[in-house]
């Protein structure tokens, strides 16, 4: 499962998305892993500036309990004292299925602005790692930006120019083949949209229409999708079981946890379900 949470202050009249996405020129194909028996989910809540972990009822992507009697798995200790925006991400090369880790914007909303983060806000980010998924260690702070950078680590360049329209909360779904989704939020509009791209992330992008989406595992061709509804009540699931022309539904939200916001989820194998 490959999971892109993305916050969507949406009006009500897309509670229900009922955009099309036509794939049927991108060649795309099944992308199940029958190693894989379930999700865990890595959040924080509202704007409790903690990390909380969830996991899935089996292999139903829709339904989720909380983990450590819904607790934060661990509370940030170093910056701002908050953390917001975890992506658990997996180690690679010799660390694949050995470790993980954890990072997240160091930011705690309460003791500041959206002016001043905007203009001072931390240039670290939050790093944690694990080797079972149960024990975190070695909380530390990464400088990813310089001292003169506003919002920027790098000399500014345009990506995506939609002026006069502000582009927040862009996220990417590799899809085999140098192929990609990407998701982003249009802030004038307030409606979340999909562009693909055959040539890489640099290359031409085709606008299709579009939201947050996850592969799942195990069901050929299905694909999650999660909004998170900024000011609501967090992150509602949908679902299509054809991306290449079929219309994204909701989901059975009644096993879905309310005010999960900003986060991500992992897929794990049955020994690691256990351990988390």
């Amino acid at each position: 499962m490959r999971i892109i949470t993305l916050a969507a202050r949406l009006p009500s009249r897309l509670a229900l998305p009922t955009q099309l996405l036509d794939f049927t020129d991108f060649g795309l194909a099944p992308r199940a892993d029958p190693s894989l028996t379930g999700y865990l989910g890595v959040f924080f809540l509202g704007d409790k500036p903690s990390v909380c972990f969830y996991l899935s009822n089996g292999n139903n992507a829709n339904s989720m309990v909380a983990l450590n009697k819904g607790s934060p798995v661990f509370d940030p200790t170093k910056g701002t004292v908050g953390v917001r925006d975890p992506s658990t991400i997996p180690g690679s090369g010799d660390e694949a299925g050995k470790k993980w880790y954890i990072i997240g914007t160091d930011l705690n909303i309460a003791k500041t602005t959206r002016d001043a983060v905007q203009r001072k806000g931390s240039r670290r980010i939050f790093v944690w790692e694990s080797t079972d998924l149960i024990t975190w260690t070695n909380e530390r702070l990464v400088t990813v930006e310089n001292a003169t950078a506003g919002m920027s680590f790098s000399a500014p360049q345009d990506y995506i120019n939609r002026r006069p329209t502000s582009i927040i909360d862009l996220e990417f779904l590799p899809l085999g083949n140098n192929t990609y989704a990407r998701f982003m939020k249009d802030e004038s509009a307030k409606i979340v949209f999909t562009e693909i791209s055959t040539s890489g992330l640099f290359e031409t992008w085709v606008r299709l229409g579009g939201s947050s989406a996850v592969n799942a595992r195990g069901v050929a061709d299905k694909t999650h999708l999660l909004l998170d509804f900024y000011g609501g009540d967090g992150y509602r699931p949908y679902e299509s079981t054809d991306m290449r022309g079929r219309r994204w539904t909701a989901s059975d939200g009644s096993g879905w946890p309310k005010i999960l916001r900003h986060g991500s989820v992992l897929p794990i194998t049955g020994g690691e379900g256990g351990a988390g």
